[in-house]
Formats: structure tokens, sequence, C-alpha cells
């Protein structure tokens, strides 16, 4: 009896500690650097927007996606400021729905962000993106297809 009692802790505090250490990685993943507040409330609001609309994609799609920001921000078809083009109505469906503000960023976003605003395209000048497995607009597949990242189409 004692040594099954013994083993069965042993399995308990191995899991447990299993658990923390799964637990403590999430929570590092998820954590936003302390300087992100130090950017401007407009450049947060871009690295709210990045992050919403390319979590879990890799950073070169997370410079795209800002970066498509930054080229309507440039073009007379859209709003001549990054809070413009992000408060577009139904331009970015994160913002529509409220969930960049529900999301942390993390730092691979604020870093992708930053540098699209630095300059950074690797769309050649897309204005629209989506992800065909979750776009709903017929109108978004009439757009030139340049490239794909990640998971997003890039157009023109």
């Amino acid at each position: 009896m004692k040594k099954k009692t013994i083993i069965l802790i042993a399995v308990l505090l191995i899991g447990v500690s299993i658990f923390y250490g799964y637990y403590n990685a999430k929570l590092a993943e998820a954590k936003t650097p302390s300087w992100f507040w130090s950017l401007s409330p407009t450049t947060r609001l871009m690295v709210n927007t990045v992050h919403a609309e390319a979590k879990g994609e890799p950073y070169l799609a997370k410079v795209a996606v800002a970066a498509v920001m930054m080229n309507r921000v440039r073009s007379h078809k859209f709003p001549n400021t990054i809070a413009g083009v992000i408060y577009q109505p139904w331009a970015f469906t994160p913002v529509a729905h409220g969930l960049v503000w529900s999301q942390r960023p993390t730092e691979d976003s604020i870093r992708a962000t930053l540098s699209a605003i630095r300059g950074w395209d690797p769309t050649y000048g897309c204005l629209y993106f989506y992800n065909p497995a979750t776009s709903s607009s017929r109108w978004i597949y009439s757009r030139r297809t340049v490239r794909k990242i990640g998971k997003h189409i890039f157009a023109k």
C-alpha cells in the first residue's frame, strides 16, 4: 500500500510539473513587452490590428499585413492616416468585431509592425489581403493576386 501511495504521489507531481511548464510557456508566449506602452497610440492601434489579423502567422505575414496598412495610407483610394485606414468600416474584420482590444500583442507582432512602418513591404505594394479559408467576400477574389504569405493572399 505504501509503495502504491508513493508511486501515485510521484505521478501526480510529474503531471503537475508538466502542466506548470506548459502553462508558463503559454503565458510567456502571450506576454506583451513593457516597452509596447512607450509607442504612440497610433502605433499601438496598428500593432493590435496586425496581431488580431495575423495571430499565429509567421513573422513575414505579420509584416505583410502591416505593410498593406501602410500602402493604404499612401494610396488615394483610402484614408490618409493609419487610424483612418484601420477604422474604415469593415476594412479589418477584427476591428469590426472588437477583437483588437481583447488580445495582447506579442513582441513578434510589435516588431513586424515597426518593420513595416520603417518601410519593409514584402507585398510589393498590395492594398488588400485575405485568408481564403475564412473570407466570405466574393469581391476580394476579383483582385489580382501578387503573392501568398502564410495563410494570407496579398492582392492589388
